[in-house]
């Protein structure tokens, strides 16, 4: 019997924080012979039009997506909507209102690392960043290019990761908020990557509990830094909880150079039958 097709229902573009424009973005679909990939930027649909006209003459489907940052106890919790109507002025009102919080907040970010002695103002960035909606991802690629860090991670790790010293806190919605904002633009919510939340099981149970209670639709069961035992016991989540089971690389290109789209580090496979249990729920 032949496999399924692979999808990926997880992948950035440069308009949030990934490296590839939208249409580049398909094109890199197309050449990992994905039936499918959803486009799911950070807290914004800004690259879905340009999308769908590459995806207009392409094999692979285009679902329109997006990742909402959201707070659960004090945890960041990531909530990817999938299918959903990126016209929808509900949505737009809250990702116009989200995006004004954050560049608030990166300014502020911004005169915390000159205080530290690096040059970085937000004319430079965007000199650097011409199209992008900037976040610590891009400011983690200033200070490497410029030669004040040696890795990405050392930004994050010492600078503006969450509690380092130059670090802003974000308003957050709840997972709750999240999930009727999702169903609010007739999209389906999944649960991204619960294993990154690093929760006890008690925890996670927890969480997806109150998402299913609030109408949550599916879960990352597959993810590319899953190990066999991680895939395995969300998936059992979803079958405590009866909900569709979701996956995908994450891929950002050189800002995550080792998540590859479609593959994500070598081993995830996202199958096609995964999109009807999805697209119907």
């Amino acid at each position: 019997m032949e496999q399924p097709k692979k999808i990926d229902l997880h992948a950035h573009s440069t308009a949030s924080d990934g490296t590839l424009s939208p249409s580049e973005l398909i094109k890199e679909a197309e050449r990992a012979n994905l039936a499918a990939i959803a486009l799911t930027d950070h807290d914004t649909v800004d690259g879905i039009a340009e999308a769908k006209t590459a995806a207009a003459s392409s094999k692979t489907e285009l679902i329109s997506g997006v990742e909402l940052s959201t707070d659960h106890e004090g945890t960041e919790v990531h909530m990817v909507g999938l299918f959903l109507d990126e016209t929808n002025p509900k949505l737009l009102e809250h990702l116009a209102r989200f995006r004004d919080n954050r560049d608030n907040r990166n300014l502020k970010m911004y005169a915390k690392l000159r205080e530290e002695g690096f040059d970085i103002t937000e004319e430079a960035l965007r000199e650097m960043f011409p199209d992008a909606v900037l976040t610590r991802a891009h400011v983690a690629r200033y200070l490497l290019d410029k030669g004040y860090i040696q890795t990405i991670a050392e930004a994050f790790d010492t600078y503006i990761g969450d509690g380092c010293r130059c670090h802003i806190p974000r308003e957050k919605i709840s997972p709750k908020e999240a999930i009727a904002l999702i169903h609010e633009a007739n999209g389906k919510a999944v649960l991204a990557h619960p294993i990154l939340y690093h929760l006890t099981d008690a925890k996670l149970n927890e969480l997806v509990s109150l998402c299913a209670l609030s109408g949550l639709d599916g879960i990352e069961a597959y993810y590319s830094t899953y190990q066999p035992a991680d895939e395995r016991y969300i998936k059992q989540l979803a079958a405590k909880y009866q909900l569709c089971l979701s996956g995908g690389s994450d891929f950002h290109g050189s800002n995550k150079p080792h998540i590859r789209l479609g593959s994500g580090m070598g081993n995830l496979y996202v199958p096609s039958d995964l999109l009807e249990p999805l697209r119907n729920a």
